[in-house]
């Protein structure tokens, strides 16, 4: 089988799993707690934050040509494959012997308030599907599973409840659902899965037009918005699944219609609206759509926001899917996100909410060369360009996926400062060679800041179901100020 086909087949069999999943979530009812070994109450951590934004680079992001440079080679016709490591330079950072990428300058400046983790590591899946890894990295889970595994964010709204009851705990920001190519694997992982609708993300594609999302109606009365239970019983019951759901999650949806509403008739909704910022700090955001996702996600979290996600955007073959014109992408990928990341640690800094405020930087797994997986991995090779030597521009990048080691960026939410964790070796493979991070850990890690308990579950129809998997993640407290 050649392997466009059988990348084609994994991928069929990954939408069955998933919708078949998905199915068996409809029926099932309200999730249950569990309760520890001792059957007495599952103690839970102090929270060191109140929010979490996270900064999804889609696609893949190049460790070695971002936050873990290595031995840089400039482009050069004749430049052996097998010597190309990093294509950008290293340049310094606010932290004495700390580097990272050229193109970066403005997050090296507040690399002093940052936790970088250089580690991270992620499970061979076989056949590498962005979909199935990006599952992975958002629900704590690898597909497929007999349920639809709930996103982070609506675990962290589902335990931690919202700040503001108007604004929606959690927002996903930046991601189209539709026209990108794997729009139902997309949607696998931007649910609430069982925990029902009103967990799930309030999905804003484009920033800019957020503010028109949350304006009700001209013709949205008083009247109107006081029959609005009615309306969404109708709504509800006029729906092709309704046979499928059961009474919890019928409920469920009731209520995220109302939450909705309320949102609507609330003044709270200008924290929507980017227009409202002065110019100054708009042009500063405003390098593309992730730049202005970062502006919103920062007066969100500011409202009263739970869990903000902000994504430069996963579209097969486009932005950090960089499968060849690997160099010349990343280098108009650093434009982007550069001065948005850095002034929004700034500004909440500013406000005094970087302190509560954890914010991430990550991607499903970082890039390599020459090798696919990990060492060993009998990944099928998807690079489209295979050449033993660089003889053009396009070729000058790092294109194959790597799961043996990459790097997460974290800012505020009690975490330590100037602070680098783990370690990936120097010349290829360039694996995690000191303290490795799986993402049970990672996710342990996140969990705890956020004030809940690696081992918190549900009972999902007779099966226990963690907020790590099985239970067994366990947080990295060198990470934290005063661990």
């Amino acid at each position: 089988m050649r392997a466009d086909q059988n990348e084609k087949q994994v991928r069929r069999e990954f939408l069955r799993a998933v919708s078949a999943a998905a199915a068996a979530t409809l029926a099932s009812g309200a999730p249950r707690t569990l309760t520890a070994a001792t059957e007495s109450e599952l103690l839970q951590p102090t929270p060191t934050a109140d929010s979490c934004i996270l900064l999804w680079m889609g696609g893949g992001m190049a460790a070695p040509d971002t936050l873990d440079p290595k031995h840089y080679q400039p482009f050069r016709r004749g430049l052996p494959v097998a010597e190309m490591l990093s294509t950008f330079p290293a340049i310094d950072t606010a932290v004495s012997g700390v580097q990272i990428c050229r193109g970066l300058e403005r997050i090296a400046a507040v690399m002093d308030r940052a936790t970088l983790i250089r580690s991270a590591v992620q499970p061979d899946l076989g056949s590498i599907l962005h979909s199935r890894h990006q599952y992975h990295w958002h629900t704590g889970y690898v597909p497929p599973q007999t349920v639809a595994c709930p996103h982070i964010g609506s675990w962290i709204a589902r335990l931690r409840g919202p700040l503001n009851p108007v604004i929606p705990a959690f927002i996903n920001i930046g991601q189209r659902l539709e026209g990108v190519g794997e729009s139902e694997e997309l949607k696998a992982f931007t649910t609430a899965g069982f925990f029902g609708s009103e967990f799930g993300p309030m999905n804003l594609p484009f920033p800019e037009e957020a503010a028109a999302s949350v304006r009700p109606p001209g013709t949205m009365t008083s009247g109107r918005f006081g029959s609005r239970q009615k309306l969404f019983q109708k709504l509800v019951d006029n729906s092709p699944q309704k046979r499928f759901m059961s009474d919890y999650q019928q409920q469920s949806l009731l209520r995220s219609m109302d939450n909705a509403s309320r949102l609507l008739s609330s003044r709270d909704r200008e924290a929507f609206d980017i227009q409202l910022e002065p110019e100054e700090t708009r042009r500063i955001y405003d390098t593309g759509r992730f730049g202005r996702g970062c502006l919103l996600a920062r007066r969100l979290v500011e409202a009263g926001a739970r869990f903000v996600e902000v994504t430069t955007e996963y579209v097969p073959f486009l932005h950090w899917d960089t499968h060849a014109n690997g160099h010349e992408t990343l280098a108009r990928l650093h434009s982007e996100i550069d001065a948005p990341i850095a002034q929004l640690v700034r500004d909440l800094e500013l406000r005094g909410l970087l302190d509560r405020t954890l914010v991430i930087l990550a991607s499903e797994f970082s890039r390599d060369a020459l090798i696919e997986g990990v060492p060993g991995s009998t990944a099928t090779d998807q690079a489209t360009e295979r050449v033993d030597a660089v003889s053009e521009m396009k070729h000058y990048g790092l294109h194959r996926h790597f799961t043996g080691g990459t790097s997460v960026l974290m800012f505020g939410g009690g975490l330590k400062r100037g602070f680098v964790y783990g370690r990936t070796a120097d010349q290829r493979p360039l694996i995690a060679v000191e303290n490795p991070v799986p993402i049970a850990d990672l996710h342990a890690t996140i969990m705890t800041a956020m004030g809940i308990s690696p081992q918190t579950g549900f009972d999902i129809e007779g099966r226990p179901f963690y907020v790590t998997q099985d239970g067994h993640g366990k947080a990295v407290m060198d990470l934290f100020a005063g661990g």
